[in-house]
């Protein structure tokens, strides 16, 4: 990239990226926006199906703006899409692992050589900044190249298991992994690209067939990893691509009896919806994982860094409008540092750009819809009766603003803990700042949420080790001014959540991960000795 070293792109490295990366987001940008109205298909058993009605997909930063039409699809698109699934598995999960390996691995080189354009639409169609929308794109390509890898490292999950002492008798034992069958996988809007794609990749290469439904507000994206799929060879019907609501494609495709499990990301009202309905419709239990969102905590000492503090914090906080399952929703800080630090943080908070996040210079996005929009009136002036208000809380509605669902990052003060914002995600760009008067007491705050997902802190190395070892959370992170709570990639720091906040306690991009979407199978051989 212009340098000795190699560039690495992840959310840790994405503040300082070469020059070349901004050339090539607004070459692919230029290209991507030549096709707006442009209509999309699904893909069921390698084919391209269309509905009788359409969605159009419209662009947060200008609603004018209709970026694609999408089909929307009913309960005979999701029995289609299952029923191709259903007969692939035949074939699919007697591939050898080492061939889905490879197909999958060509995959991942798709994504990641058309990272740019994958970005360029995460941008327009989520408010992703350009480096948090190529980041995206990236962190797919790399979910999917560490299942392949984890599936290698250990041979197809294929071990020796002890022999049995039996006289006269040669008795072997072999444990196995298989596939379960067609797994569904509901992904989220605001990580389009990593939560379809890095599940969809694990199911694929452990061998089971999918079916994958993205967000509404967000179809592009899944399509364009749809057709990485395509191009990459795996075969029709290993997985398929369908777009609709929620309320009813999402549904029936849920109840189906042929979904042998599902992946989902998202609230934990849907979430546990999904997970009490998949329980009861079934004919036995099957395997179910969810990630359900996070009311993430950072504990700030009286030792910690302030500078590295705040930018962490700001980073976490309003990172994507503040809409990622890990962004830093709460800061508890020891009272002697708490002025200095509200000081840097508003003042931080302040310089944010906020516009068209296409744009290079723009951090901040318009949020993802209308709700999300009210959402944050509605929020903002509960705490404001509630708090202190240290700066935002408004809508923009002025000029380039005027056609998008833009805000202002917000950071309140003074709120009581027994405030129910303290503890209901809110999934917007708010922060709530608290006083604490020792680390024991923030720990106690911390952790008395049902959620787990993500947490930071800053303070001294000691004190860290204490946190780590307290904390109720899945993800944690100690004096890193990258992002005090958010920064997750494959094999650095694996995602997911404890409590509320996920359903397995194991993480994705994670050495436990790959396992969950196969079933162990135990293989005894007995054979006399006198035979051979």
């Amino acid at each position: 990239m212009g340098s000795d070293k190699k560039f690495k792109l992840t959310y840790g490295t994405m503040y300082s990226p070469p020059e070349e990366f901004h050339t090539s987001f607004e070459s692919n940008l230029a290209d991507l926006r030549k096709t707006f109205g442009q209509e999309y298909s699904m893909i069921i058993d390698g084919k391209e199906v269309s509905a009788d009605e359409k969605i159009e997909n419209r662009s947060p930063i200008n609603t004018d703006q209709v970026i694609g039409l999408f089909q929307k699809g009913d309960d005979n698109i999701a029995n289609a899409a299952i029923a191709a699934a259903k007969k692939a598995f035949l074939h699919w999960r007697k591939t050898p692992w080492q061939e889905r390996v490879r197909l999958l691995r060509k995959a991942a080189d798709l994504i990641e050589d058309r990272s740019y354009y994958i970005g360029a639409a995460m941008s327009l169609e989520v408010g992703k900044n350009r480096m948090e929308g190529i980041g995206d794109a990236v962190e797919t390509a790399e979910l999917i190249r560490y299942a392949c890898e984890q599936l290698e490292k250990n041979s197809g999950f294929e071990i020796q298991m002890g022999s049995d002492p039996f006289v006269g008798l040669e008795s072997t034992n072999r444990s196995v992994m298989r596939p379960y069958g067609v797994w569904l996988v509901i992904s989220p809007f605001n990580f389009p690209g990593a939560l379809t794609g890095g599940p969809a990749g694990a199911a694929m290469v452990a061998g089971n067939t999918i079916v994958m439904k993205p967000a509404t507000d967000t179809p592009l994206t899944p399509y364009l990893l749809a057709k990485a799929f395509l191009d990459a060879g795996i075969p029709d019907g290993v997985f398929n691509f369908v777009t609709g609501p929620g309320s009813t494609l999402g549904n029936t495709l849920v109840n189906h009896p042929d979904v042998a499990g599902v992946t989902f990301t998202g609230s934990f009202d849907v979430g546990m919806g999904i997970f009490r309905n998949f329980a009861q419709n079934g004919r036995y239990v099957r395997p179910t994982i969810l990630e359900l969102g996070g009311k993430n905590p950072t504990i700030v000492s009286k030792h910690a860094n302030i500078e590295d503090t705040a930018l962490g914090i700001v980073r976490s906080a309003f990172g994507l409008q503040g809409q990622k399952c890990s962004a830093c929703s709460r800061v508890l800080v020891e009272e002697s540092v708490h002025d200095e630090l509200v000081e840097r943080l508003v003042t931080l908070t302040e310089k944010l750009a906020i516009g068209d996040p296409t744009e290079r210079n723009i951090f901040m996005g318009p949020v993802i819809n209308k709700n999300s929009y009210r959402d944050f009136q509605d929020f903002s002036a509960e705490l404001l009766s509630a708090g202190r208000l240290l700066t935002g809380g408004k809508v923009l509605t002025d000029g380039n603003y005027a056609k998008g669902f833009f805000v202002t990052p917000t950071l309140f003060a003074d709120v009581p803990f027994s405030h129910r914002l303290w503890k209901h995600e809110m999934f917007l760009p708010i922060t709530t700042i608290g006083k604490i008067k020792n680390l024991e007491e923030g720990m106690q705050i911390a952790n008395d949420v049902d959620y787990g997902l993500t947490s930071g802190f800053y303070g001294s190395d000691e004190e860290a080790s204490w946190f780590f070892e307290n904390i109720e959370a899945g993800v944690n992170y100690s004096n890193r001014p990258q992002g005090a709570t958010t920064g997750a990639w494959p094999g650095f720091q694996p995602f997911g959540g404890w409590k509320g906040s996920g359903s397995t306690g194991k993480n994705a991009g994670g050495v436990h991960y790959l396992q969950m979407y196969m079933r162990e199978q135990v293989h005894n051989r007995v054979r006399k000795l006198s035979d051979f």
